[in-house]
């Protein structure tokens, strides 16, 4: 028991930083109109200040391997929650809009970061049936944190003209919960056997999350990864024919997410509904509902990830997307705007029971053990790149564009994704990682 306790404690440390990356990503969505008023921004100033923290993420998730890769998984993931501890007091505390943007690309930096280390160690502690659902944690923390941070902005809104710097300060909190949490976790044995080459080391943790094992299945597991880091006659190149499939897997995954629209769905919900009437107050309460939608249906596809598989949610997602997105688009059009929040609630729950549960799990797996890192880093960085750049660019499309033509175009890039997900994308339900090494 304690044994099956040191692994779901481990999967669950690690999964906080999920947590943190929601809070602090949609945090913003509940001072951002505060914000351009107080600082007078236009909209392309408005724009950069709120998708700094994507430009941070982005960079985040471009160096993210390296560190996840020379310093180890653990004391990534103990830095990460420095940076989320740097980021909430500086935007607190922001005195001008050039300081509040440092402050956002700061925490940009740990979500980013996050996005690589944390899928990553849990896939490499998890045992295979069971990793679809650990992995998966780090995704239900992540619209966790974004139900707390619309709860949190909601119940903080009417407490005066500084309730916007309350909204932001407040993530110090879990940020150094999670930083003192994470001192407690082991390394990954993955990276100890293949990087350290601490073969002790890490049939220590594998004995630690494998307590049904016979020291002759540890000795065979330890081999296999172990095999895994000493194949001297294949390439250690990233960008090789070798490793051509999972890098367009993980590439078009991350770019699909994105271009379904949720970041800036997410981002940007309040304004969203107030363009159908609603008053600021019920926007922002709507907003909750945004992320209560977000977590059910996220539970829900971590349930059924080990059971139905990852091809099949996405399967699952892309008819979702293209149905809610397509009746938002003729909602706005028709001016029919009861239904919106009805419909915007129909893709979020088609996202977290599809892209939502599976992106950060098939990331974490396609990759040999020696390049995950590197691996999980591209997927994250693609993902961020076109986060921001929607993020950007979203308020001058709402000013440029009428609804019914963004979210139209959203939905057509859903349909492109259903049709990658039936030629293209492989199931790696149960499949061990050294096993996917050797198919993908």
């Amino acid at each position: 028991m304690s044994s099956k306790f040191f692994l779901y404690k481990s999967a669950v440390v690690a999964s906080l930083a999920g947590f943190l990356f929601g809070f602090d990503t949609v945090v913003i969505s509940g001072a951002e109109q505060t914000i351009q008023t107080l600082w007078g921004l236009d909209g392309t100033l408005h724009g950069l200040a709120i998708s700094m923290a994507l430009w941070g993420t982005v960079l985040g998730s471009l160096i993210g391997g390296w560190p996840a890769q020379f310093f180890g998984r653990r004391k990534t993931l103990l830095w990460i929650g420095v940076l989320y501890l740097t980021s909430a007091f500086g935007s607190a505390l922001a005195s001008d809009v050039y300081i509040f943007m440092i402050s956002r690309f700061i925490g940009g930096l740990g979500i980013g970061i996050s996005t690589v280390a944390a899928p990553m160690f849990i896939s490499e502690i998890a045992p295979p049936k069971y990793r679809g659902r650990l992995a998966g944690m780090f995704q239900f923390n992540i619209v966790f944190g974004i139900l707390v941070a619309f709860l949190s902005n909601s119940l903080l809104a009417g407490i005066g003209e500084n309730a916007w710097r309350w909204m932001l300060g407040v993530e110090a909190i879990p940020a150094f919960i999670f930083a003192v949490f994470c001192l407690g976790i082991p390394e990954s044995p993955r990276w100890l056997i293949i990087s350290k080459k601490d073969r002790e080391g890490g049939m220590s943790v594998f004995r630690q999350i494998n307590p049904d094992f016979t020291q002759d299945e540890l000795n065979k597991l330890v081999n296999e990864v172990e095999a895994t880091g000493n194949k001297k006659q294949v390439s250690t190149r990233f960008f090789s024919r070798r490793l051509l499939t999972p890098i367009f897997l993980a590439f078009f995954i991350a770019f699909f997410n994105q271009l379904s629209g949720i970041n800036a769905i997410l981002y940007f919900a309040p304004r969203i509904f107030e363009m159908t009437g609603l008053e600021t107050q019920a926007a922002l309460l709507q907003s909750v509902g945004i992320g209560v939608t977000n977590l059910i249906f996220t539970f829900i596809g971590l349930w059924l990830i080990d059971r139905l598989g990852r091809r099949t949610l996405l399967y699952i997602g892309s008819f979702g997307y293209i149905a809610s997105l397509g009746l938002t688009a003729w909602a706005f059009s028709s001016q029919t705007y009861g239904i919106v929040p009805f419909t915007i609630f129909a893709f979020i729950a088609a996202h977290a029971i599809g892209q939502g549960a599976v992106i950060w799990v098939f990331i974490s797996e396609i990759f040999p053990n020696k390049q995950r890192a590197f691996g999980q880093s591209l997927g994250s960085f693609t993902h961020w790149f076109f986060a921001a750049l929607i993020t950007l660019f979203f308020p001058v499309m709402a000013d440029a564009f009428a609804p019914e033509i963004i979210f139209g175009f959203f939905c057509g890039m859903m349909i492109l994704q259903l049709v990658w997900v039936k030629f293209f994308v492989p199931e790696t339900k149960g499949v061990p990682l050294e096993e996917l090494e050797r198919e993908l």
